[in-house]
């Protein structure tokens, strides 16, 4: 069984107050891309119930294995309905640490395909609480759609928009950007401009009005994200954001732009 976790962005995220359990109420909406990274799951009849061997190729995974949210999903479900002894691939694309969701859409889509294997007996209001307890974007990746995200983003609405035909540029320059650290940089504030309200419009109308609240401190402090910025602007970007905490960028064209491929920066380019 195989299957490929997608990414997302950002459109625009309003970081709106500090709770009293030390999480941040925000207001975004989360947009699937087809950056995906492949996650397989064989039966291994060769080892005990249970049992599992995780194996990975692609983009190295720095940390220690045991803090991967696809051990962590096999473990939660393991420990609720016993499983059969398995092997797992994931081979990585996408850049861990961007503000693209990555590892939260293994460990989700992890649950997944083991809801498959098992004969789906959870349903997705369960695997909805299996997949908070990993992570608060973690259950986005339940849906296959565009969710207009709330709370500390667990709260989850279906939000119509359609992007196809837009042309989008992703760069990512590599660097970490601490998600504590980009959090000391901004002041929690209600937004001049709801993301409800403003992607009513077209790309063509959302600079200035559709805001990441951590781009501005993000991109000050690393110069790299700044010359990505810069880059999807020159080249005549309808709009230009930071996605999460950075430290990735894209742009929207209404046609195909000309950048070309720089050392050390990650691009990807494709048409929504």
């Amino acid at each position: 069984m195989i299957s490929f976790p997608p990414s997302k962005i950002n459109l625009g995220l309003n970081i709106l107050e500090k709770r009293a359990d030390g999480f941040h109420n925000l207001e975004s909406v989360f947009y699937p891309i087809p950056l995906c990274d492949a996650l397989e799951v064989i039966l291994d009849p060769t080892s005990p119930q249970g049992s599992l061997v995780f194996r990975t190729s692609g983009l190295p995974i720095p940390g220690d294995e045991s803090g991967n949210l696809i051990i962590k999903a096999h473990r939660l479900f393991n420990e609720k309905i016993p499983l059969p002894a398995l092997k797992v691939h994931l081979h990585k694309v996408v850049p861990m640490g961007g503000g693209l969701g990555g590892g939260s859409s293994n460990g989700t889509w992890m649950l997944r395909m083991l809801n498959n294997l098992m004969g789906e007996p959870f349903s997705l209001v369960s695997l909805r609480g299996m997949a908070e307890s990993l992570g608060s974007d973690c259950p986005y990746f339940l849906y296959d759609e565009p969710c207009l995200v709330k709370g500390r983003g667990e709260l989850l609405e279906p939000f119509s928009i359609n992007l196809g035909g837009w042309h989008f540029v992703l760069l990512n320059p590599g660097v970490h950007v601490s998600t504590k650290e980009a959090f000391s940089m901004i002041k929690p504030q209600l937004p001049s401009h709801s993301v409800e309200a403003v992607l009513q419009d077209n790309p063509d109308h959302w600079s200035g009005r559709l805001i990441n609240d951590f781009e501005n401190g993000v991109a000050h402090r690393f110069p790299q994200i700044a010359n990505c910025i810069n880059l999807l602007r020159n080249a005549g970007a309808s709009y230009v954001s930071m996605t999460g905490t950075g430290a990735s960028v894209y742009g929207l064209f209404r046609n195909k732009p000309n950048i070309q491929a720089q050392t050390g920066l990650f691009c990807y380019q494709c048409v929504l």
